[in-house]
């Protein structure tokens, strides 16, 4: 799919991996509109950007229709979705003095993650497919997982659930809306540098990044930008996880 002058959206772009896709997309010539809980920061970022953000809570259906309806207005039918909203709790399956996972903590993340994306995806393909084709295809929905759902360590049962639902969706979404010519992909990023991390001490973040075989440091949020990049410009790609890790394999923690 051609970039430039489509609209696009990308779910918690305010930061992290979302904020460089959106700046990746803006660059390339998209018109973008940015999802965000954090309205200071997602105000800011889509004026640097010359982007329009809108506050989404993407696991609320109402949000969502709200902020489609205001990024169409906008931009005209979002041609691209990209889905980085997301949070990751760290609580054990039985935690100190043997008390239990706390139930709504586990349902909120998997609420946020899962079900938020699949909630966003769902709606913005329905408007997708009413549009016409456009070189052949008519959209493309690029996710976001993590190598959690794969190498899910201590304390992220909730996390590693929710990101592997999001794996085990792709490639049935991906036939579901293979008939409207609109692809489906997912990414599922090792150890960023996102805002989370930048907190960390520098030595905390070195020993992190010593975890990866190679490159041995942390990733860039450009270089998930990059392959979100890659994805939406090679056709064939479609119904497929690609692991964006440096090669690790978590440790159990």
């Amino acid at each position: 799919m051609n970039i430039e002058a489509m609209a696009a959206i990308v779910t918690g772009g305010a930061s992290g991996l979302g904020n460089a896709t959106a700046r990746m997309l803006a660059a390339a010539g998209a018109k973008v509109t940015i999802f965000d809980m954090n309205a200071e920061a997602g105000h800011a970022a889509a004026a640097e950007i010359g982007g329009l953000f809108v506050r989404v809570d993407v696991a609320d259906d109402a949000s969502v229709a709200a902020g489609l309806d205001a990024a169409e207005a906008a931009h005209g039918t979002a041609r691209i979705l990209v889905n980085c909203a997301g949070i990751a709790p760290a609580v054990k399956t039985v935690g100190k003095e043997n008390a239990p996972h706390p139930l709504d903590s586990f349902a909120k993340t998997v609420t946020v993650n899962l079900i938020g994306t699949f909630n966003v995806i769902s709606k913005f393909a329905a408007r997708c497919a009413a549009a016409d084709e456009i070189g052949g295809e008519r959209g493309v929905i690029v996710n976001t997982a993590s190598v959690a759902a794969y190498d899910g360590q201590i304390g992220q049962a909730a996390y590693a659930a929710s990101k592997g639902g999001v794996v085990g969706m792709t490639l049935p979404i991906a036939r579901d809306l293979a008939q409207h010519k609109i692809r489906v992909m997912t990414i599922a990023p090792g150890i960023f540098l996102t805002p989370m991390l930048e907190a960390f001490p520098q030595n905390v973040q070195d020993a992190l990044g010593a975890q990866v075989p190679h490159p041995s440091r942390l990733g860039k949020p450009a270089e998930y930008a990059q392959l979100v990049e890659a994805i939406l410009r090679n056709p064939m790609l479609n119904g497929e996880v690609i692991r964006l890790d440096g090669a690790i394999r978590m440790a159990p923690r």
